[in-house]
């Protein structure tokens, strides 16, 4: 089979996968143009395309879209060809995970702070002093809004530390180790916590999910994360809610990303950069070594699949439509 590679992030995942699959397949990495006259025939040609977006006409005869990442909100379904079955893959749920843990221990276990101040003779945080007591993250709540694959795996770590774990999702979740509602529900729940964590996708019916009745209910001195997507937390409430500084912010996922017209933009048409209280990263949260292990198993796993004529993983839409 022809497998094209269509741009730089899917390219990413090349390396390592011929070693993988089980016969011999031609394999081609392209541009995120594909404006070269061999890179637009391998994408027309092509039996399979691993690529993070997609939008025209210039992939005709491909079987498989596999997306090397879960979301695929950048993908036009209705330009791929009829027949073309569109698969994703998650194994970021790791990394994620240990990113958010990175950040809530962080707030409770100062070592940056304790380190710079004993250099100086400052004893602050030792043993036995009145002013240096830590706070603890099995003291603290977490609100986690989805149970995917994201949401599980920060569930069980904060479950590990003794934190007092909610999950808003959609479907109903039997888990008597944490108190579960629906999404309907979020005002209420992130009334009872001190972390609120987005893990959710993009979809029309997540877009804004999050807004000004969720934010405003949380309490003073609470946090806000978003490692889900961008748009699942409105942009402008999201902004209003911070500026002020009563809630703090850790932003990982965005409103605006670099592009070939501009390769390193502000993340937002708000300048969430001139707050003290927000942490701002650039949607490094699932981007590991194991991370692009995991997936490029996937796709090579689908590639066999297709090839062997069996059932594919991880089908967002089946080649039957």
């Amino acid at each position: 089979m022809k497998i094209v590679f269509y741009g730089a992030n899917a390219a990413t995942f090349e390396p390592g996968l011929s070693e993988q699959l089980e016969m011999p397949h031609e394999i081609t990495v392209i541009s995120d143009a594909a404006d070269g006259a061999k890179e637009a025939q391998a994408l027309a040609t092509a039996d399979v395309v691993v690529g993070v977006l997609y939008a025209g006409d210039s992939v005709q005869n491909a079987r498989l879209f596999q997306l090397p990442a879960a979301g695929y909100d950048k993908v036009d379904m209705a330009a791929l060809p009829e027949g073309c079955a569109v698969c994703n893959a998650f194994g970021h749920e790791n990394a994620i995970a240990e990113y958010v843990m990175t950040v809530l221990l962080s707030r409770h276990v100062p070592l940056v702070d304790a380190d710079a101040r004993l250099r100086k003779g400052d004893w602050h945080y030792w043993a036995g002093g009145p002013n240096g007591l830590r706070t603890e993250l099995g003291q603290q709540s977490i609100g986690i809004v989805g149970h995917g694959h994201i949401g599980k795996a920060v569930k069980e770590r904060a479950l590990a530390f003794g934190t007092r774990v909610f999950v808003a999702n959609r479907s109903a979740i039997e888990d008597p180790r944490i108190t579960a509602c629906g999404l309907d529900e979020l005002p209420n729940m992130a009334a009872q916590v001190d972390v609120l964590l987005n893990t959710l996708p993009l979809a029309d019916q997540t877009e804004g999910m999050i807004g000004t009745d969720v934010l405003s209910a949380m309490p003073d001195g609470a946090l806000i994360m978003n490692v889900g997507r961008g748009p699942v937390i409105d942009e402008d409430a999201l902004f209003d809610a911070l500026k002020g500084g009563r809630l703090n912010g850790v932003i990982d996922t965005w409103y605006i990303y670099p592009s070939a017209e501009d390769g390193a933009p502000q993340p937002s048409h708000h300048p969430f950069h001139e707050l003290p209280n927000v942490t701002i990263t650039p949607h490094m949260s699932g981007w590991t070594t194991g991370t692009i292990a995991r997936r490029t198993a996937t796709v090579a796993e689908n590639i066999n699949r297709l090839a062997r004529g069996d059932a594919l993983i991880n089908v967002i839409r089946s080649a039957a439509g």
